[in-house]
């Protein structure tokens, strides 16, 4: 792998700026030399700090079209998406196939691959124009080869469906230009609200906090080059087979 980054695309996007992971990307990329200033989008409002701008958006087509809309997208070279669900008050994932409920899979289904697919939607004509690094945050959970466990039915399914558009999004863009990049990343377990009732059965020394996560993810996106483009990366930088 080799950066790719390009001086004048020093700006970068993070959708779901509040979340655990999220935020922790926005304060990592605020500390890098790559980019001078990270546009934070949320649902929930966010204080404006040094080199953060943040943004408010309603998770759907029309609101993604909206806030992208009034970002300086000329200027932006990293766009990153860290929105998922796992769980609520009312829905745990699924230990058996008797536990599968429709409504529920379709709520993961959205939030996990949907929103993640229609933002990289909006940002397609700009990725077929000139290099853009656009990723979105993935579980090797999502890997069907690598299950061995079962169980989890909507959130494997939803994050091996975001993984499969990913490439696909990949291979359109790179069909125009070879210097766009799409990947899915997976930050390993770490320590947020997500997996709060799951950690008691993390290897010691597999639970990371937010901003050792942040870090290790945006170095691997310093590292990517064309080649990777529409693959799945951990937080390492090893490849995870689909």
């Amino acid at each position: 792998m080799s950066d790719v980054s390009q001086a004048p695309y020093d700006e970068a996007v993070v959708f779901g700026a509040s979340g655990g992971i999220g935020a922790a990307l926005v304060r990592s990329i605020a500390r890098s030399s790559t980019y001078r200033r990270v546009h934070a989008i949320s649902r929930r409002p966010l204080e404006p700090q040094e080199g953060i701008l943040p943004h408010h958006y309603e998770p759907n087509e029309s609101g993604i079209a909206a806030v992208l809309d009034g970002l300086p997208l000329e200027k932006v070279g990293l766009v990153i998406v860290a929105i998922g669900t796992l769980h609520d008050e009312s829905h745990g994932p699924e230990k058996s196939i008797q536990q599968f409920d429709s409504e529920r899979f379709l709520d993961v289904m959205r939030v996990n691959a949907v929103l993640p697919t229609l933002i990289g939607k909006a940002l397609m004509p700009l990725m077929k124009k000139r290099p853009l690094k656009f990723a979105a945050l993935s579980a090797r959970v999502g890997s069907i080869s690598d299950n061995r466990l079962g169980g989890w039915h909507s959130y494997r399914a939803s994050k091996a469906a975001l993984n499969m558009l990913i490439r696909n999004i990949a291979i359109e863009a790179g069909r125009v230009n070879k210097e766009a990049i799409a990947v899915a990343l997976h930050p390993g377990t770490v320590d947020t609200a997500l997996s709060a009732p799951f950690q008691a059965n993390v290897p010691e020394g597999k639970l990371f906090e937010p901003d050792k996560a942040a870090d290790c993810l945006v170095e691997v996106l310093a590292g990517l080059s064309p080649a990777d483009s529409g693959k799945c990366f951990d937080y390492a930088g090893r490849e995870i087979l689909p």
